[in-house]
């Protein structure tokens, strides 16, 4: 089991080093080409930070895994709320005050809602997945538009400098961030492959399924683009890209990752998808939606004792995983 361990360490350095590329790349390339810095933040930062997820569970979909699919999109929604988004604000408190979030937390909710109620059936069918990839396609449409036809808020226009700031200071030439994003695109692939071969390897070793190996070793090691992309904006005390991050991403996960994985193969839907990993993912998403809105007149934020609660669900969530791990373990053995 020494190589498939070393392939999953060394597919998800290679994972985050690719993803930082792919984004550096391809955000400069947007900027020479004159794309406004509200889409660059939403399309190719956005995107570029699920990245990892949507390139591992799509191969380990096509290579007739789906369950390591689900496993990372929905692990992955809850260490970004948890280890995420928890451990930031237990650094420094988080201050909400951007219309952004109020208008993408509803939208999560519903999709958690919405997927959900497909999986009850038990199978997530290809045209289940195509009516989640339409959703997430029709939100960022509308996204787009909103943002073209309405005026920005100060923060944004402020935010909107910070961006633009960062992309010119990597000093990148039209030509070089074509570069990097195709090397950071096929270098996600790439370590993708290897990340994939790897866990299932240890999966099958352990005698363990492939979604819990996806809900934990993978999940964790996909969000560190996220996490290193939140710590960043923290560093520029830039409250409300870090929560937006966490709840761009998740709603991505949610809608992209997962109906790209069912519509290239379907995914069988255990109970406990359900009972339990869909349930600890939408506890963990309203806690953060009633922390980051507030309530009865307070304003909206997450301060370091509801980060140390959110922090704490995922290492409670994680603890458990790993015990089935175990018990699992040892009992094919």
């Amino acid at each position: 089991m020494l190589y498939p361990a070393l392939a999953v360490i060394g597919g998800l350095i290679l994972l985050v080093w690719s993803a930082e590329r792919f984004v550096g790349g391809a955000a400069a390339t947007s900027a020479r080409l004159g794309l406004s810095p509200l889409l660059i933040g939403m399309l190719v930062i956005g995107f570029g930070t699920s990245a990892p997820e949507l390139t591992v569970s799509a191969l380990a979909a096509a290579q007739g895994n789906p369950g390591l699919a689900l496993g990372n999109a929905y692990g992955s929604n809850i260490a970004n709320i948890g280890l995420i988004l928890g451990l930031v604000a237990l650094v420094s408190p988080l201050v909400v005050h951007t219309s952004v979030i109020r208008r993408e937390l509803p939208v999560l909710g519903v999709a958690t809602v919405v997927s959900a109620l497909m999986m009850l059936g038990g199978v997530l069918e290809r045209w289940e997945g195509g009516l989640l990839l339409l959703g997430l396609a029709a939100f960022m449409a509308f996204s787009i538009v909103s943002s073209i036809r309405s005026p920005k808020p100060a923060e944004e226009d402020a935010l909107a400098g910070d961006t633009l700031s960062e992309i010119d200071a990597q000093g990148m030439t039209l030509k070089q961030g074509i570069l990097w994003t195709v090397v950071g695109l096929v270098l996600l692939v790439v370590s993708s492959r290897i990340l994939v071969w790897g866990a299932v390897d240890i999966a099958q070793a352990l005698g363990v399924s492939d979604l819990i190996i996806g809900l934990t070793v993978v999940a964790v090691g996909t969000s560190l683009p996220e996490l290193a992309s939140s710590l960043s904006a923290l560093r520029r005390n830039e409250h409300d890209l870090v929560l937006g991050n966490v709840v761009g991403s998740n709603l991505f996960n949610t809608l992209g990752v997962v109906g790209l994985a069912s519509l290239i193969s379907p995914i069988d839907v255990g109970h406990e998808v359900l009972f339990r990993d869909w349930t600890m993912m939408t506890a963990m998403t309203v806690l953060m939606a009633v922390f980051a809105l507030g309530w009865k007149g307070r304003q909206g934020r997450i301060n370091r004792l509801e980060g140390a609660a959110l922090l704490a669900m995922f290492i409670g969530y994680t603890t458990y995983m790993v015990s089935l791990v175990v018990t699992q373990g040892a009992s094919a053995t």
